[in-house]
């Protein structure tokens, strides 16, 4: 019996690009989950989606590139927290309107 972990890095990082692409296309068919916020609310959730949709589909490229200082941003722990609590904010959107 092997000691693998029973998810590996590989498919959390691919289950990150798939949120990232799911989420994209989500935000180019209803615009409005952001849109319909105030000013003052839509520009933090705006650079927060920036933030993770770019590190998640950053990733691959920088770990084939070898870009050392960047892969330290795009690997942090809070990159992937970022991702999941933009998700969760745009469901609860979708679900509030």
């Amino acid at each position: 019996m092997t000691d693998r972990p029973l998810i590996s890095r590989v498919h959390l990082d691919i289950g990150a690009l798939l949120l990232a692409a799911v989420l994209a296309a989500w935000l180019l068919w209803r615009p409005e989950l952001i849109q319909g916020l105030p000013f003052g609310l839509r520009l933090p959730l705006v650079a927060l989606g920036v933030w993770a949709l770019g590190a998640a589909f950053a990733r691959p490229l920088v770990e084939e590139a070898g870009m050392h200082r960047l892969e330290t941003l795009v690997k942090a722990p809070w990159s992937q927290v970022a991702l999941w609590g933009f998700a969760l904010l745009l469901i609860g959107r979708a679900w509030l309107s």
